[in-house]
């Protein structure tokens, strides 16, 4: 759901994973022969999805022996995206320490059948990263990483419990010893208000207005470059369709597509959220191959009518530059096109091109 930590502090560090019990966390079955089977959870998150007001209690010291909370009440609005692959929160929370915005995606990875959870707030408007990990077992989800808190190494837990179709109980909590004990810093209990996700709105005056011209159905055309960096001139060809739609009151929006071509079959997920300290677009890309967020993000902005956005990647072992721009926006169409350089930005190659036609 959330994650009070990454509000707070910075995180690094893989966790140890084999430091922590890992047993049931894929739920696995026994088939008739007694091996192991793995049930597909991508539904977990199902009882999630619709409106809910929420109490809330939060530790306002983790990890000091403080024993004060303070109480509070919110929102959630949850829905399915990306053919129910995902799942995006949205959420409010009012105490006596503040108020608190985030949005949280949930992605489900088909191939090691656990869930990511990835969070972002308001006032940053970028994904956590590492996200929280793990799977449901007996109506029962359980999520870890690791990450800094007050400069300390931290394991983070969140749980969902109790679940019924109309309520469930979130706990987040912390240790500092590897698991051995946990500090809860974070209760929250969800009725539900609506079976329906709460409708967007894109009428409030504190959001940046660069993407809204991308929202909608569109017909695409997507050209990829076989092979990258290897003076390849092979393109190949697909067509499908793309839908975009805001989030977060229009301070993200999500990008689906999905095309078709003689190569085969691509579906990807992107999450553009606006960062309004940095005045800068953090743009995120999953692929329903392993629905996990590439990272990092690639960051950017608009300036005269286009959008350029950059990040440093890895390919091959060779650091590159990625960059990916919007141009020729108009109310019906747009372009965007994805190039590296091996060489710090003097020299582009293209390697993907998108081009949008609104679907009327």
């Amino acid at each position: 759901m959330m994650n009070i930590a990454r509000s707070l502090s910075t995180c690094f560090l893989p966790l140890l994973l084999a430091l922590m019990p890992q047993a049931g966390w894929a739920g696995q079955t026994a088939s008739s022969d007694g091996s192991a089977v793995v049930r597909d959870g991508q539904h977990d998150f199902d009882f999630s999805i619709g409106s809910w007001k929420t109490h809330v209690r939060r530790l306002l010291k983790p990890l000091s022996g403080s024993t004060e909370w303070v109480e509070g009440t919110g929102t959630v609005s949850t829905r399915k995206v990306w053919n129910g692959r995902a799942d995006l929160e949205e959420l409010t929370m009012d105490t006596a320490a503040g108020r608190l915005e985030g949005l949280a995606l949930r992605l489900y990875n088909p191939k090691t059948h656990q869930w990511r959870l990835y969070w972002a707030n308001a006032k940053k408007g970028t994904l956590t990263n590492p996200p929280s990990f793990g799977a449901f077992k007996d109506g029962r989800g359980e999520f870890y990483d690791q990450e800094t808190f007050e400069g300390k190494n931290i394991i983070l837990r969140e749980i969902f419990s109790d679940i019924t179709p109309t309520s469930y109980h979130f706990e987040q909590a912390f240790s500092e010893d590897l698991g051995k004990t946990w500090e809860p810093n974070l209760i929250i209990d969800l009725t539900r208000t609506a079976p329906a996700p709460a409708t967007e709105s894109l009428t409030g005056n504190d959001r940046n207005r660069d993407f809204d011209f991308n929202f909608g159905h569109w017909k695409v055309h997507v050209s990829r470059l076989e092979g990258q960096l290897v003076r390849s001139t092979k393109w190949l060809e697909y067509d499908g369709v793309s839908e975009v739609t805001p989030v977060w009151n229009g301070r993200g929006n999500l990008i689906e597509v999905e095309v078709n071509g003689p190569a085969g079959h691509l579906q990807g997920l992107g999450l553009r959220l606006y960062d309004s300290e940095a005045h800068q677009w953090n743009l995120n890309w999953a692929t329903s191959r392993d629905g996990i967020i590439g990272v990092p993000p690639t960051v950017g902005g608009f300036k005269d009518g286009g959008g350029e956005f950059l990040d440093q990647e890895l390919l091959d072992g060779r650091d590159i530059f990625v960059r990916n721009t919007y141009t020729d926006v108009t109310p019906d169409g747009a372009r965007f096109e994805q190039a590296f350089s091996p060489d710090a930005g003097k020299t582009w190659e293209k390697n993907w091109v998108i081009t949008f036609a609104r679907d009327k």
